[in-house]
């Protein structure tokens, strides 16, 4: 995931190795400027005052920051989907000319941070969404790893996570060039915290006793600490928990992790929380005594030998996070977080750089050796990070200008949506599955839950919460969702006006204060803020004509690039009939598998439903010369005419409200056509 190895590889790992040293060795400035014409291969769009705005819709950033963490998901599901295992490898590369994919035998698997990004990423995106399937895939996916990926019960460190595992192996136990049978226990606690958030949205008790696991075997292998030993270690042999020696180093600035997991159990008065409330002290009173001060941020990456020079900015700015949001935890959060945030801007250990307006972070180095690519290739979780840090410091002091700077940054990042042909990770042509398609998403997430109005303007979503959501429903005109606890500050951008918004039953009333228990509206962003104290189950009503859409975005499973499409897909609920449409490979402005016509010099085209059906919707992207026109009529409905630039990619959408049977289709000028995201309501 993270290559600054020294030594010790063979073979391919060598490769990677010198690839590391060629590039690291070259002197570099801590910031310069990157600006270019293309980023990920894609043309860049700026604003008038030359300033980076997001891909690929320039104009639209909802419907650019959610393309970017919606087409993520459905790459990680399409994946899962089409080897119906979870995935045993860390990343993968993809054919530039048909986007197939195929796994990298060759590096480490990081098992652990995944496991515990998805979770943090899905109890964001179920909220969004309403689709329950995700919820589904995340305990798929975390089921498999427990009954695969535990030590056992007898070890010192018992029955907690290991954290990564050789590539293609089925049963983790740590990979093999650092050693066997080891564990990270700052992954313990990253891990820990994730089972028992998913306990939360779902009420299963065995990812709370999993949770709990985690939080004993961090209780039993807690020390004081000191400068250069940390009270946990970045890594230990699981049996015994020797640490020290070759690469178990004794020293991880990321203690965050377990006081999180610690501060969660005891917030629900769950295991021996008198215990936990005292090693939680102890680990906060070391962080607050040592890295906050000397800020020797190492021992965080699973592919990384213990090394005390090498510093990286994921233990820093996950700390400010964790800061920002829970402000109670420290005296002096608002210091302390932007101390943190600054550290990561200047920090002479790796380089920054400045590309239309927008700082791109690497993720760590030592000064004179870093990772990663430059910034027209990756690594865009890592900026998204720090955006992230940036916009919850910028919401909760009202610094603008740490708004300013997290939305340029946050607009980089789209660029990387889908399958960016031109971009990849380093040190080759691949991608990891923690940085794209878990971690990167759930930062830029976090962007809604900061600032809602640069949430998707004509969609309601629940974009944040101080609780974990356990189920929601979206309606027309109405949002009904339950929290695990009765005490939350929730976070939404409405497409209706609220006329009531109810807890438990009981009317809530519009408040000045946040800290008052009911609600604000924004009538200019259309955001509602809820603050509830004696309730879990949240009804909030209002009127809009049409109910939310559903999404075909021919992703998930996909068909192969060039596949007609005969027939039914997905079946039950689109029949296209024969030789008319085909699947097309990402190009233009959709990252992701999408649809065309076969023959591009046709006039006419047209798809049927099954059951009547109303049709919402559609993306539509002209790559042709010339403007292109589209009529969209069927019996029941009164035709929509639509005319696109060269260049320009249209969120269409009819406005609609009969169901029909079938839609026909008329085209003027269709050579590069392409459509993606078909938007229907049953």
């Amino acid at each position: 995931m993270h290559k600054m190895l020294k030594s010790g590889s063979a073979g391919l790992l060598a490769l990677y190795l010198s690839s590391v040293m060629v590039i690291a060795q070259q002197p570099f400035q801590v910031l310069s400027d990157a600006s270019g014409p293309t980023i990920a291969g894609r043309s860049v769009q700026l604003d008038v005052s030359g300033k980076l705005l997001p891909w690929p819709t320039g104009e639209d950033t909802g419907y650019s920051y959610s393309s970017h963490f919606l087409t993520q998901w459905t790459i990680l599901q399409d994946q899962l989907h089409r080897t119906k295992l979870p995935y045993f490898y860390c990343c993968y590369d993809f054919d530039r000319r048909t986007f197939e994919t195929n796994p990298d035998h060759h590096w480490a698997n990081s098992t652990g941070y995944l496991r515990a990004m998805m979770q943090g990423f899905v109890e964001r995106l179920y909220p969004y969404t309403g689709d329950s399937s995700t919820v589904q895939s995340l305990e798929e996916f975390v089921d498999y790893e427990l009954e695969n990926g535990l030590t056992p019960k007898e070890y010192a460190w018992s029955q907690v996570p290991y954290p990564s595992a050789d590539p293609g192996s089925r049963r983790y136990t740590g990979w093999s060039h650092h050693g066997e049978d080891y564990v990270e226990p700052h992954v313990v606690g990253e891990d820990g915290y994730g089972y028992v958030r998913l306990y939360e949205m779902t009420g299963d008790t065995k990812y709370l006793q999993a949770g709990i696991r985690c939080a004993d075997s961090l209780l039993k292998n807690y020390k004081v600490g000191n400068e250069s030993v940390s009270p946990w270690p970045y890594r230990a042999y699981a049996r015994d928990g020797r640490s020290g020696v070759g690469n178990m180093g004794a020293y991880s600035a990321n203690v965050v992790e377990p006081i999180m997991l610690f501060d969660e159990l005891i917030r629900i008065s769950q295991g021996d929380t008198e215990q936990y409330a005292r090693v939680r002290e102890g680990a906060w009173q070391w962080l607050k005594r040592y890295p906050m001060k000397n800020n020797v941020w190492s021992g965080y990456f699973e592919d990384v030998d213990p090394n005390t020079n090498n510093l990286n900015q994921v233990i820093p700015l996950e700390l400010a996070r964790y800061l920002l949001l829970h402000p109670e935890k420290d005296a002096s959060w608002n210091e302390d977080s932007k101390r943190l945030i600054e550290w990561v801007k200047t920090t002479p250990k790796w380089p920054k750089y400045i590309v239309h307006g927008a700082l791109v972070t690497t993720e760590q180095g030592d000064g004179k050796e870093f990772c990663c690519n430059p910034p027209g290739q990756c690594c865009d979780s890592h900026t998204a990070r720090l955006a992230a840090a940036e916009a919850f410091y910028a919401w909760r002091t009202g610094d603008i200008s740490y708004k300013e700077s997290a939305y340029r940054s946050f607009n980089w990042v789209t660029y990387f949506q889908g399958f960016p042909a031109a971009a990849h990770a380093p040190f080759s042509d691949q991608w990891w599955f923690t940085d794209e398609y878990a971690d990167g998403p759930r930062r830029l997430m976090d962007a809604f839950w900061a600032f809602p109005e640069w949430a998707p303007v004509d969609e309601s979503h629940l974009l944040g919460s101080s609780s974990v959501v356990t189920k929601i429903r979206y309606g027309n005109g109405s949002v009904t969702y339950s929290t695990f606890d009765e005490l939350s500050n929730d976070v939404l951008r409405l497409d209706f006006v609220p006329e009531s918004v109810m807890a438990g039953g009981r009317l809530l009333h519009k408040v000045s204060h946040p800290d008052e228990e009911g609600y604000s509206f924004d009538e200019k962003t259309s955001a509602l803020r809820i603050h509830h104290e004696h309730a879990r189950d949240m009804d909030i009503q209002g009127q809009r004509s049409g109910k939310p859409p559903k999404y075909v975005r021919f992703d998930n499973p996909h068909l192969a690039a060039g596949w007609t499409l005969q027939g039914q897909y997905p079946a039950g609920l689109v029949d296209w009939g024969n030789d008319a449409w085909m699947i097309h490979a990402p190009e233009g402005k959709f990252g992701t598998f999408c649809l065309s016509l076969k023959d591009s010099k046709t006039t006419h085209a047209s798809f049927g439903f099954p059951v009547a059906t109303v049709f919402a919707g559609i993306d539509a992207y002209n790559g042709g010369a010339r403007s292109a026109t589209i009529r969209l009529r069927s019996p029941q409905t009164r035709e929509k005419k639509y005319t696109l630039a060269p260049g320009q990619l249209l969120r269409i959408r009819t406005g609609w409200s009969d169901p029909s049977s079938a839609i026909e289709w008329e085209f003027e000028n269709a050579e590069g056509l392409l459509l993606d995201n078909f938007a229907y309501s049953d």
